[in-house]
């Protein structure tokens, strides 16, 4: 009988720490730690908003008529050919984009959700050097992997799916994004959309299921620019769309052009037409979205912002 209550406690622990496991992971920051904080600067623009596009190859763009895509490229500056870190793997490249630094100095060469649930990454984020300087942040992970980019005191508002392979498709993530929007306007809204990277495990990269993931991701831009026009005004924010890797065959994380090779494209309040010439890679993401703040990037960090994509224009109030 004892032996039995034994077994039925274990199990019980056992069924408990799974449906933690698998639960999603909402963390946020109280309101109370913004106060006393200066006002922010005054920079380019008061929001920005930025989409990586999970495994976009920049050829899939054009390959598959991805349409609003193709409208954010003829209508603001963009580069077809900037460059992930290596390993181009999810979790390290997404780390980089966010951190400013390539993986020797953030240290995150991991790319599982284990590890993840037992770090976070150990240097400053844009979201908490965002907020420090009194901008209120948010990001909506679509991996359960990106618990580690979820630091306490950073995000007034995260999502992240649970489980070891936990993942949510591009039409959940922008619904939750459109329902944070209707009472909250977070100076910084990270959203990543994962349907491209899914597509091409399974079914390859460039195939026909590939396509139609391209075309999910690019209605689900769409979709949240449209929530972005109603929350901040259309002409209001700046966009900013990328990839953390490209793939080829049903995989990626080396070094070929497939693999490393990733758009970047840069759309709305500030932004001039244009092709961008200089060379641009994804640990410069977090110093532009900075720069467009009017926030100073942390001295530690290696990348820089791509001024080139925007015109000289008054300082934002709004």
């Amino acid at each position: 009988m004892r032996m039995r209550a034994y077994l039925s406690l274990a199990l019980l622990s056992i069924a408990v720490t799974a449906a933690m496991a698998c639960a999603p992971r909402y963390v946020t920051s109280k309101a109370m730690e913004l106060a006393g904080m200066a006002s922010p600067a005054a920079g380019v623009t008061r929001n920005v908003v930025l989409v990586s596009i999970d495994g976009l190859r920049p050829d899939a763009i054009n390959h598959f008529k991805a349409s609003t895509l193709q409208r954010l490229i003829r209508e603001g500056s963009s580069s077809m050919t900037a460059r992930t870190i290596m390993p181009s793997t999810t979790l390290p490249s997404h780390t980089s984009m966010l951190t400013g630094e390539p993986p020797d100095e953030h240290g995150v060469f991991w790319n599982n959700v284990q590890t993840a649930e037992r770090e976070h990454v150990g240097v400053s984020t844009v979201f908490g050097v965002a907020r420090k300087a009194g901008y209120r942040t948010a990001a909506f992970f679509s991996k359960a992997k990106f618990g580690a980019l979820q630091q306490p005191g950073t995000l007034d508002y995260s999502q992240a799916p649970g489980g070891w392979w936990g993942r949510w498709p591009s039409t959940r993530t922008v619904a939750d994004v459109r329902t944070h929007l209707q009472t909250e306007k977070p100076n910084l809204l990270f959203v990543h959309l994962s349907d491209p990277d899914r597509a091409g495990h399974s079914s390859g990269w460039m195939s026909a299921e590939y396509g139609r993931a391209v075309i999910d991701a690019d209605l689900a831009v769409k979709n949240l620019m449209q929530a972005a026009d109603t929350a901040y005004g259309a002409g209001n924010y700046s966009l900013l769309v990328t990839a953390d890797h490209g793939g080829h065959g049903y995989g990626h994380g080396s070094s070929t052009l497939e693999d490393v090779t990733i758009p970047w494209i840069a759309w709305g309040r500030g932004v001039t037409a244009g092709v961008i010439d200089e060379k641009i890679d994804t640990f410069d993401t977090a110093p532009t979205v900075l720069w467009l703040l009017g926030v100073d990037q942390p001295d530690a960090w290696d990348g820089d912002a791509i001024v080139e994509a925007f015109a000289p224009v008054a300082a934002a109030t709004d």
